[in-house]
């Protein structure tokens, strides 16, 4: 799945959007996706500017737009201008190595249960096979006005 597929299907814009490609799918259980980490983020200007590093809730915040694309696969149904996914909860979020400018942010994640419009994921964000970030995500998709 490349960028313009992503656009259809997450309502997330620049700067916010975290997801650059997907590699892989395996509808209702996995998908693979890939950020790529340049200088040019604008959360490196201030975090830290002797030492850019991505934040922690940005990687989280990636692995859940993964799985976002994972809850509409899923479900076999398209996205559309009445329906977001929002965070519901994150449990045991480790952060085991920085990522940095120039780094590949590779993201796995696994659909755990669906239950109710809530979905539970299993998250791990590495850079060269080095794990960066992992947690359990619950997310949850609305019907908005």
């Amino acid at each position: 799945m490349d960028i313009h597929e992503i656009l259809k299907k997450l309502p997330h814009r620049y700067p916010i959007l975290l997801v650059d490609r997907v590699l892989e799918v395996e509808e209702g259980k996995r998908i693979k996706a890939l950020k790529n980490v340049t200088i040019n983020e604008p959360f490196f200007m201030g975090h830290f500017p002797h030492r850019p590093v991505m934040p922690g809730v940005m990687m989280l915040e990636a692995m859940a737009q993964a799985a976002a694309l994972l809850a509409f696969a899923a479900q076999g149904s398209q996205p559309d201008d009445k329906s977001v996914i929002y965070f519901a909860g994150i449990d045991g979020a480790r952060f085991k190595r920085p990522v940095e400018p120039g780094d590949q942010l590779i993201m796995e994640v696994t659909l755990e249960r669906a239950k109710a419009g809530i979905y539970k994921f299993k998250g791990v964000a590495s850079v060269d096979g080095n794990v960066a970030c992992e947690a359990e995500l619950m997310c949850t998709m609305r019907k908005i006005a």
